[in-house]
């Protein structure tokens, strides 16, 4: 219900969506059909001056190994022809609740009846000696421009960055042994390019792996990367441009580009500046609207779901946003169905169904994509298999010499979390449990055999109703129809399903869903 108490806003309603990221393309889907009835005027403000494409495979654009329009997921000039006022390079310097409108920073306001903020994450900026430069305005604020050769891998332009970088054959360093700085550090190295990977503590992702970091670093290793652990200090220039890290103690890796890969945050500047409730990300209730107002609402990187209710269970945990598209997508998905269905009239009218159910949160997969470097991992991963709590089992194998690592941590016999390193049928299986609440067998170590010749045969079949794309909550028999309905190839089942569009991961998996499907019809 708007704020004047009718039950339907006065039509057009005016929609501002602030970010133009993959999340927002998603939710902008949803509205088309609104704005084809004349039931909504939209406006969409991006800051980047291309319109939104996939970010979590940038990596991918800056080696080489995928092209930017391969990436892409919307088409600004479409939207526009399609009625919606699509504006990119758009600084939005604040917003004016009392008035309603989102205030530019070249002076144009733009009013809004419902504001959308989907701002997204920046990149985190580590304090290191030598890092500042000079102060220039980015859409909140002022922040001090990074030193030439020094650059994240957050969009487009970081990826042309790195990708010149790796023409000019420099030997590219990466700060940060999380899963972003391991995923560029692979995707150069497979593609040829010299990498030094540095990373705080005894191994990467030891915080998230435990042992099977070391596994892990052993994997880095043998792919062609340096793997370098220390406290990073501050940076060294010549003339003025990158030439290397500079390590607690004075040792130095020498490098012609530095990319720095130390997490994100949510980008909450705007809604703080309004005056809107704010934690780690903008606090929106289970309806996505921004706690305390009737208005504004937020979704994706930039959006905490934690309603304030001391009496609700859901919040009672981890709030935090999780930073994956899959859960960003959802949102998108749950507020363009609520808002088809406020503003359309009869739900039928626009083929919207009238209930939406909120989406509960997940504890999220961690999945590493390389070539022959496998890791996963979900839930709760720093169990101690010694310590002894009633219904608590942890159960840890470990291989080094073959590069394998398995952790499986129940409450009760079900399987609660699982870590698991070069090890990718029983990481597939132990994932399908986790995320079933299956209940482990009483002899753990069967579940190890998967990766054997033998165990292959014995691994349970992924049935239709299994889900292939975690991000787009894609199954493998939506999959399969697309295939039989005459999609052949990766970027055609994306095109009619979704799956594959997010993170990358299940290439290979619908990459086999189509080989299964040819390799049968032609046995027939």
């Amino acid at each position: 219900m708007n704020p004047s108490g009718s039950s339907l806003p006065s039509l057009p309603s005016r929609v501002v969506v602030v970010g133009f990221g993959p999340v927002a393309a998603r939710f902008v889907e949803h509205l088309e059909p609104l704005v084809a009835a004349g039931r909504i005027a939209l406006t969409v403000l991006g800051q980047e001056p291309d319109a939104a494409y996939n970010r979590v495979l940038v990596a991918d654009v800056a080696v080489g190994r995928t092209r930017e329009a391969a990436i892409r997921l919307a088409d600004a000039d479409g939207l526009r022809a399609a009625g919606i006022d699509v504006r990119l390079g758009a600084c939005v310097a604040r917003v004016d609740r009392p008035f309603r409108r989102v205030l530019l920073a070249d002076g144009e306001a733009v009013d809004y009846d419902r504001l959308v903020l989907a701002t997204g994450s920046r990149p985190i900026r580590p304090r290191l000696d030598g890092l500042d430069g000079p102060e220039k305005p980015n859409g909140s604020g002022h922040a001090p421009t990074l030193p030439p050769g020094v650059t994240f891998l957050r969009d487009l332009s970081d990826a042309r960055t790195v990708a010149t970088a790796l023409a000019a054959r420099q030997r590219i360093v990466v700060l940060g042994g999380g899963i972003l700085g391991i995923e560029a550090a692979l995707a150069a190295a497979e593609e040829g390019g010299r990498v030094t990977l540095v990373h705080h503590g005894r191994s990467p992702m030891e915080r998230l792996l435990g042992d099977g970091a070391r596994v892990l670093a052993t994997a880095l290793r043998h792919a062609g990367i340096t793997v370098v652990g220390g406290t990073s200090t501050g940076i060294a220039l010549e003339r003025g441009r990158f030439a290397g890290v500079v390590l607690e103690g004075r040792a130095r890796v020498d490098g012609g580009a530095l990319v720095l890969a130390c997490g994100v945050r949510p980008r909450t500047e705007l809604a703080e500046a309004c005056g809107l409730a704010v934690a780690d990300g903008i606090l929106v209730d289970h309806v996505l609207r921004a706690v305390g107002t009737e208005d504004i609402w937020a979704i994706g990187d930039c959006a905490e779901v934690c309603c304030l209710r001391s009496s609700c269970g859901a919040c009672a945990g981890v709030t935090t946003p999780q930073g994956l598209i899959g859960p960003g997508w959802q949102q998108a998905d749950q507020l363009g169905r609520d808002f088809a269905s406020e503003l359309s009239g009869p739900a039928s009218a626009l083929g919207e169904s009238p209930d939406t159910v909120s989406p509960g949160r997940r504890d999220p997969v961690i999945v590493l994509k390389a070539r022959g470097v496998d890791a996963v991992a979900a839930g709760e991963t720093d169990a101690d298999p010694w310590t002894v709590k009633p219904g608590l089992a942890v159960a840890e194998w470990a291989d080094p010499v073959h590069g394998r690592y398995a952790k499986m941590v129940t409450r009760n016999g079900v399987l609660t979390g699982l870590v698991c390193v070069g090890m990718p049928r029983t990481g597939a299986e132990l994932v399908l449990m986790f995320e079933r609440g299956s209940e482990l067998p009483a002899d753990r170590s069967s579940l190890l055999r998967f990766d054997t010749a033998e165990g292959q045969l014995t691994a349970s079949p992924h049935g239709p109703a299994t889900t292939l794309c975690r991000c787009a909550g894609v199954s493998r028999g939506t999959v399969q129809e697309s295939v039989e309905a005459g999609c052949a190839s990766v970027p055609e089942v994306s095109a009619s399903t979704r799956a594959g569009t997010g993170c990358g991961g299940c290439h290979d998996d619908i990459r086999t869903v189509i080989e299964q499907h040819f390799a049968a019809a032609v046995a027939s």
